[in-house]
């Protein structure tokens, strides 16, 4: 047995059930202590697999799991799901009537169920808690999204402080631990709020290396948030706001520009609420616009686009909200537009928030310094991959992550921010001589701007020598100017009811010469990647999603319920004729293959009958890269990269002279190998690294990029093991 790898009894599950044929990692570390009946927290990114490390053992050790949930809508679709894979599993939560909770309890109580998900509040009441000490076949409790325990995680929940009771009225049922989010902090408390027992401490990477992040200084919201969407039409999108008002006029906005979005909030009837979650978790909604209530309860894979209109709250939730995109291991695009105000409007909300509620001041002022560690961070110039890992006490392995707006320099640096910036520490220490108290951003950049308006006429600021000074600077770039100097500490923010900013020590030090600054500005217009098929493939991959939302209206489920776009993705390269050929199709277990292989085969039969010259093929084929197997060759000649790489140039050149990211332009020179089947590809890739990837991807095979990723010890880039692979492949087919 590998030393990651686990029991032949749970193999064999979880290929016949899921459709894997080994578990990652960090899962396999967690479910090995849930069978050795151990205490366990397991820190899992979101997309990460968590679920599967408590939902596995149960079936292998024949006994009962209580699972600890928060939100009704992720009980359901939890057990939903489980049921289509023949487990057997239920819940118990407030929206059920008396008589169906009691049928689920008979159930229980026979020793049918292998799962049972309740939220706490539900596990500590009614007496449940005794009824379950008496059943020896209750042998652990895993409590989900366990970061609610600690009053310094991002999502504090009074109810799972509560928790802590287990330990007493269960003593010899282990306990088990799981969130997505958790510094080192926040797992101590968890560890000690839930009175674990020496447990199995698993820390998986936090880092997402699917996703692109980009934050991008705010100017022409509207614009930016319709745009950003626009490069995602017709795939699912979650765009978060700070207030309910705000996600109500944006969700109005884009639907009046053809892009159908619902807003989604706390001041939601739960009616309304419910129908825009189906809508959206059954395809039939794309966009939805929400306040950070929205998305815990969410389990849609298939997630392209998550924006931000506003800075989150917290690094731990800009973490989560995030990582719900390409929850499907595909490309996905994270933006968060940012200004430094969004710093103010946080801290006063959540002083008015909580001072209304009575929460303990300790807990306020916790809050309000996760909101500077955030705007630090939005406000920083180091990779994005790199600042998060380091966040979470980890070290990200690489210069360049090729997946952020730093590492991509998609921003434009002012050259002289030294000029500037004392150009608008002396309007607003002008603005302030002269009228005797302190302005908002949107005055010194009148004034700066050679505004006429009357609130500038009537202080006799037009005639301060710096009226005027920074005309041809567009107002919402200047206003971000303002702001980044806050962020850096040459301007400070006023104390009083009205947002205003002033001089402090820092701006001193800038104006002196002593203290340098960076200023930015909106990003360029970056290209990104589609996961959609090219080529004959592409009405494959439609025509099984069409088979897709079939099945699952006629189940009356979610269509990933069914199966992920990444398990469509390989069928549509596979193109299996068989149902017996659906067994290497990954996340295709038995149970699956018994309820929908027909279903598939005969999609795929049709569309080879009506596409004679693909012939229908079960070699390997990359998931992760579907473009790189169907473009034919005079397309990829076609790209103006294919010049570059005949000449050998780097991909660090081609990028630069075509203006497209590295990562796209390593995507085409593997599309370029393929086609072409150069004899030596050492001009991108050196012996030894070709010889590293070549033996790692012995013995995962060429299927998928992720499984060499991990076998190198996440130690080689995706573009360098793309690159490696697609030589690979030609000389694998002589």
């Amino acid at each position: 047995m590998m030393p990651h790898s686990l029991p032949g009894a749970a193999l064999d599950i979880l290929r016949r059930v899921w459709g894997f044929t080994e578990p990652r990692p960090v899962q396999a570390a967690a479910i090995r202590a849930a069978l050795a009946g151990q205490d366990c927290l397991a820190v899992l990114p979101t997309g990460g697999g968590k679920s599967l490390c408590y939902q596995l053992p149960p079936l292998v050790n024949g006994d009962t799991t209580i699972v600890v949930s928060p939100l009704i809508s992720l009980m359901k679709d939890q057990v939903d799901a489980l049921r289509v894979l023949n487990v057997a599993a239920a819940c118990l939560n407030s929206s059920m009537d008396a008589g169906t909770q009691q049928e689920v309890l008979d159930q229980l109580a026979a020793g049918r169920l292998r799962l049972l998900y309740v939220a706490p509040e539900r596990l500590l009441s009614g007496g449940l808690l005794g009824v379950l000490a008496d059943y020896p076949f209750v042998t652990r409790v895993a409590i989900d999204e366990a970061h609610c325990v600690s009053s310094w995680g991002h999502d504090f929940r009074p109810e799972y402080r509560t928790l802590g009771v287990l330990r007493d009225s269960l003593p010899r049922v282990a306990l088990s631990a799981f969130t997505a989010t958790a510094t080192q902090r926040v797992r101590k408390d968890i560890i000690r709020q839930l009175r674990l027992r020496e447990p199995e401490v698993i820390v998986g990477d936090v880092d997402r290396p699917n996703l692109t992040y980009r934050i991008v200084p705010r100017t022409r919201a509207d614009e930016q948030i319709a745009g950003v969407l626009g490069r995602h039409r017709d795939e699912a999108s979650i765009v978060y706001c700070i207030t309910r008002k705000e996600t109500e006029r944006v969700a109005e906005m884009l639907s009046s520009r053809g892009i159908e979005a619902r807003a989604y909030h706390a001041g939601l009837s739960a009616r309304d609420r419910t129908r825009v979650q189906e809508r959206f978790a059954c395809e039939r909604l794309n966009v939805v616009v929400a306040t950070v209530a929205f998305g815990m309860g969410i389990d849609r894979s298939n997630v392209r686009c998550v924006l931000h209109a506003a800075l989150p709250k917290s690094i731990e939730a800009y973490q989560q909200e995030t990582g719900r995109a390409g929850r499907d291991g595909l490309e996905a695009e994270c933006v968060l537009l940012y200004s430094g105000g969004d710093v103010e409007k946080w801290s006063r909300l959540i002083e008015k928030s909580n001072a209304e509620a009575g929460v303990d001041r300790a807990i306020t002022a916790r809050s309000i310094e996760q909101v500077a560690m955030m705007g630090r961070f939005a406000a920083g110039r180091t990779c994005r991959h790199a600042a998060l890992s380091a966040h979470f006490g980890q070290t990200y392995a690489f210069a360049n992550c090729n997946a952020c707006d730093v590492c991509l320099d998609e921003m434009v640096v002012n050259e002289t921010p030294m000029v500037t910036a004392q150009k608008i520490l002396s309007c607003v220490a002008r603005c302030e001589r002269a009228s005797g108290v302190s302005f908002g951003t949107a005055h010194i950049v009148d004034v700066l701007r050679g505004s006429r308006a009357a609130r500038v006429l009537d202080r006799g600021h037009d005639r301060l020598s710096t009226h005027g000074l920074l005309k041809d600077v567009p107002k919402a770039e200047l206003a971000g100017y303002v702001h980044q100097l806050v962020d850096q500490g040459a301007l400070a923010r006023g104390s009083g009811d009205y947002p205003t900013v002033t001089l402090c020590a820092g701006s001193w030090e800038v104006l002196s010469g002593k203290k340098p600054v960076t200023l930015v500005s909106a990003a360029r217009p970056a290209e990104t990647s589609s996961n959609t098929p090219g080529g004959p493939e592409a009405e494959l991959f439609e025509r099984l999603r069409a088979m897709r939302m079939a099945l699952a209206t006629e189940r009356g489920l979610p269509p990933f319920m069914i199966f992920h776009d990444s398990v469509l993705h390989e069928i549509a390269r596979r193109r299996p004729t068989n149902i017996s050929d659906l067994a290497v199709i990954s996340g295709i277990g038995a149970s699956k293959r018994e309820q929908f292989g027909e279903a598939v085969v005969d999609v795929v039969r049709q569309w080879c009958q009506s596409n004679p010259d693909a012939a229908a093929r079960t070699g390997p084929v990359d998931i992760t890269s579907p473009r790189v197997s169907t473009l034919s060759v005079d397309r990829v000649r076609a790209h103006p990269s294919a010049a570059y790489f005949e000449r050998g140039q780097s991909i660090e050149e081609v990028a630069l002279a075509l203006g497209l990211k590295q990562r796209t332009i390593a995507e085409k020179l593997g599309a370029w190998i393929e086609a072409t089947a150069p004899a030596d590809i050492s001009a991108w890739i050196d012996p030894a690294t070709y010889a590293t990837v070549e033996q790692a991807a012995r013995s995962t095979g060429l299927e998928r990029l992720k499984p060499i990723f991990e076998a190198l010890g996440e130690q080689v880039d995706y573009s360098t093991i793309r690159i490696v692979v697609a030589h690979l492949r030609v000389l694998q087919r002589g």
